[in-house]
């Protein structure tokens, strides 16, 4: 059974950083897409973030510059740097990650819909 673990959420003041982290256990991800998403109570989940296994990346617009998304294939795990922190950027935040036999890597960089998917992390960002 694959399970997607996310740490790292908080509380910080605008501008301030964060640093996300997602673990993936019972199955080996190193070709699959992972990415970063985020949900603001009574909105669509949006993909902040997405690497392919090859480090091809994809960012949001809204995030393009501030946010830096990175993975280690060995570990299966990936990583969120969030620098420059705005109020728009609260959210929960989920890491997910979706099979390359579900789609193409250039599909799954800029989709919303992924296999498998954490619990989420709350990201707080006061002004």
């Amino acid at each position: 059974q694959v399970q997607v673990e996310e740490s790292g959420g908080g509380s910080v003041q605008a501008g301030g950083s964060l640093r996300l982290s997602c673990t993936v256990s019972g199955r080996v991800v190193s070709n699959h897409v992972m990415a970063w998403l985020r949900q603001i109570p009574g909105k669509e989940r949006e993909l902040v973030a997405a690497i392919s296994s090859g480090g091809t990346t994809n960012y949001a617009d809204s995030v393009k510059g501030r946010f830096t998304i990175a993975r280690d294939n060995t570990k299966n795990l990936a990583w969120l740097q969030m620098n420059s922190l705005k109020p728009e950027d609260t959210a929960v935040y989920y890491c997910a990650v979706r099979s390359p036999l579900t789609t193409t890597t250039y599909q799954a960089l800029r989709s919303t819909k992924y296999d498998y998917w954490g619990q989420g992390t709350q990201v707080t960002v006061s002004s």
